[in-house]
């Protein structure tokens, strides 16, 4: 399940992305993306900076300032957001790529049966989750808003 800050930064990216997306992108207040998304203004400014310490999205200071994506949509992996935001994303500390540890009361990792039927799972979610981005996510918007138009 991912946290509510993460449907929030999610939603963020969407509003950048779209706007990413016009024949003249402009770079986006808090303001703005709070209200286009629906987010608590006071949340998105820390989420906003992690984001932009990722290198994904970048901000100009001043009155014609904001913010905006600095990665393609189709660069910006959802497994990546929810790994900088959310942390481990693994059922397991077990089977975590990026924070491996071993478990406190494992013996033996090659024959425990629970690391197997969770990592059977986790691989399947994996492979899934690592093929989703921002522009999947902007896709699947435009065509949800076309279905509900006709």
């Amino acid at each position: 399940m991912i946290t509510q800050k993460m449907k929030y930064a999610l939603k963020a990216l969407l509003v950048l992305g779209d706007e990413s997306g016009r024949d003249q992108p402009q770079p986006l207040t808090i303001e703005a993306i709070a209200r286009r998304s629906g987010t608590p203004k006071r949340f998105l400014e820390q989420i906003l900076l992690e984001i932009r310490n990722a290198g994904i999205v970048s901000s100009i200071r001043g009155r014609a300032g904001g913010y905006s994506l600095v990665k393609r949509p189709e660069d910006i992996a959802i497994s990546e957001l929810l790994r900088l935001i959310d942390g481990p994303i693994a059922p397991l500390p077990c089977l975590s790529r990026s924070a491996y540890q071993r478990c406190d009361d494992c013996t033996d990792e090659a024959t425990c049966r629970l690391r197997k039927v969770f990592a059977e799972v986790f691989w399947s979610y994996l492979i899934l989750i690592d093929s989703l981005s921002l522009a999947d996510m902007l896709r699947s918007e435009a065509v949800a808003a076309r279905v509900t138009a006709d």
